[in-house]
This record gives structure tokens, C-alpha cells and sequence, in this order.
């Protein structure tokens, strides 16, 4: 069982419209990336503003060389222009219970 990751992020509400359309042209990437097993994207029902992108990785590992391509390529400087404030990231362990 891999790492489970969940990002949590708020769009500016004027912007909400257009993260999207985003996260659509990046996710291919994402969802083709080595050890990114699931990548699923959840908005608020309450709040059109708030997301969770739900992803399992092979591992942290494979999680962290993944995002520092993300930053290299400057996708998360494109990202954080339609954000009020930096994503919540949450890496999480299955208990097996």
C-alpha cells in the first residue's frame, strides 16, 4: 500500500472558475508520473472554492521527487496565483483497521 496525499487548496473566489481547467491540462502529467497510483480532484460542496486533490504514491519518496518537478518546471508559481494562501499537504499512512 502506497502513501495516500491529500492537498487541500482555497481559490480566490473570482479565480475558482479557471482552477479547473488548470488542474485538467497538469493531471495527465501528474496521473502518467512514476509512482503516482491514483490522483483524484474533489470540490466542496458547501464552498466552490475549496479542493482536495486525493493521490496514492508509490511512497513519500516517489511523492517528493514528483512535486520538486512541479516546482521546477514552475507550475506551482502558475497555481499559486488562483490561491488565497499555500495548499495543506497531508501524507497518510493506511492502519489496516
Amino acid at each position: 500500500m502506497g502513501v495516500l496525499v491529500i492537498v487541500e487548496l482555497t481559490t480566490k473566489p473570482e479565480r475558482a472558475g479557471d482552477f479547473i481547467p488548470l488542474l485538467s491540462a497538469l493531471l495527465p502529467d501528474t496521473r502518467s508520473f512514476d509512482g503516482c497510483e491514483v490522483c483524484n480532484v474533489f470540490v466542496d460542496q458547501d464552498d466552490p472554492t475549496r479542493f482536495s486533490i486525493v493521490e496514492t504514491f508509490t511512497s513519500r519518496a516517489h511523492y517528493d521527487r514528483y512535486f520538486a518537478w512541479r516546482t521546477e518546471r514552475g507550475d506551482l508559481d502558475v497555481l499559486g496565483e488562483l490561491l488565497v494562501g499555500p495548499p495543506v499537504i497531508r501524507f497518510m499512512d493506511d492502519t489496516g483497521a
